[in-house]
């Protein structure tokens, strides 16, 4: 019996694997060649795999496990100081990032409203590029992740209230009620995470520690369940998936469980950037193609001056700076929801959700490959720079 799943995922891997192959031979970063991947076996060309949202969904998955184990690496008193740090160059570079893509927007002729949501959609910056391609062994490293971390998790939080606001304008409704749940949410499930790990996890671990199976599927289990806690309150799954990291980063097991969860995350991120290539619609590129590039190669060139400008002014040396800016220097994940919710909402039309969707794929390809062959990453380019 034929198995559409099952052959999507036979598709989607084995061309991976052929795929990053090739991307590694051109010295380029293996996700380029799961996105093009994905743009040539999805619908808009070959049609091979013909349902990329199936796999984007399960995709997500990926993105949890990510931030579990980013939070796994990072102490509570670490991540309070981390925050105090980045607040205000978050805050300044979103509302930079927001005027230059409505000024774009603007300068090609959409409306008001579609300029202010192609604004928004520029503000944020990529977990998955900025996180993924950070190697995590050098000390170095270790503090530039902490300051990238520290600026992700603040804009995500912006972008749930973007996403609360844009769906309370597609509704007709103030929305004041999932406002306040992002405000109340995140200690709501920091408490929950905290005293569950004192008086439930600690203890469990502690006698059955030596069992690495039960270690693997309690891990899995807490990833998962604080992440659906932080949906229920209002958050993402992936900002409680971090704290269910964070909250059990000072256990003796962390590393184990660090180092048994990433084949699992590696797993569903190849099939995130798949389906990111599948599910672009080619046909809009054509009319899209200028107001993207520009708004592409101007995102790409400003983030990393004004995070190493705004980073050099809280005392952060230049060469950091300068390397956190080239990480942070893309469109995010998020701006291809903002798209989907704002068109869902009726805010704007199809040729604004084009012109995000293709500026974002663009960013992350260019960066990708950027920071492959100029920083070290587990994925760089050339031998030398490949760091895990």
């Amino acid at each position: 019996m034929h198995d559409p799943i099952l052959t999507a995922l036979f598709l989607v891997f084995v061309g991976a694997a052929l795929g990053a192959t090739g991307a590694l031979f051109a010295r380029q970063s293996m996700l380029v060649g799961y996105i093009l991947l994905g743009i040539l076996f999805g619908p808009s060309v070959l049609g091979w795999v013909s349902s990329p949202d199936l796999i984007k969904e399960a995709a997500g998955i990926g993105l949890i496990f990510l931030l579990f184990l980013l939070g796994l690496n990072l102490h509570p008193q670490k991540l309070v100081q981390l925050f105090r740090e980045v607040t205000l160059t978050t805050l300044l570079s979103s509302l930079i990032f927001a005027a230059f893509g409505f000024g774009v927007a603007a300068a090609f002729g959409f409306g008001t409203g579609e300029s202010a949501v192609i604004g928004a959609a520029t503000m944020f910056s990529s977990t998955i590029i900025g996180l993924k391609l950070l190697p995590a062994t050098a000390l170095h490293h270790q503090h530039i992740g902490g300051v990238v971390i520290g600026v992700l998790l603040l804009q995500d939080l912006l972008a749930i209230a973007t996403l609360i606001g844009l769906q309370g304008l597609g509704t007709g409704e103030a929305g004041m009620g999932d406002l306040a749940a992002l405000v109340l949410g995140p200690p709501a499930v920091i408490a929950c995470a905290f005293l569950a790990e004192r008086f439930l996890l600690r203890h469990v671990w502690h006698r059955f520690g030596q069992v690495q199976e039960y270690v693997f599927l309690t891990a899995v289990a807490w990833c998962l369940a604080v992440a659906e806690l932080g949906s229920v309150v209002g958050l993402s799954h992936e900002i409680g998936a971090f704290i269910g990291g964070v909250a059990v980063a000072n256990s003796p097991i962390s590393r184990f469980i660090a180092e048994s969860l990433r084949p699992l995350r590696d797993f569903f991120l190849v099939l995130y950037f798949f389906a990111l290539g599948a599910g672009l619609e080619l046909g809009m590129v054509e009319d899209v193609a200028l107001p993207a590039a520009v708004l592409a190669g101007g995102t790409l060139l400003l983030k990393p001056w004004v995070f190493r400008l705004l980073l050099s002014r809280v005392r952060e040396k230049g060469e950091l700076a300068t390397e956190v800016g080239v990480r942070l220097g893309q469109m995010s994940e998020f701006a291809l929801f903002i798209a989907m919710v704002a068109t869902t909402s009726g805010v704007i039309g199809a040729r604004a959700a084009s012109l995000i969707q293709v500026a974002t794929v663009a960013t992350f390809m260019v960066s990708s490959f950027v920071i492959g062959r100029s920083y070290p990453s587990p994925i760089a380019g050339t031998a030398a720079l490949r760091r895990d």
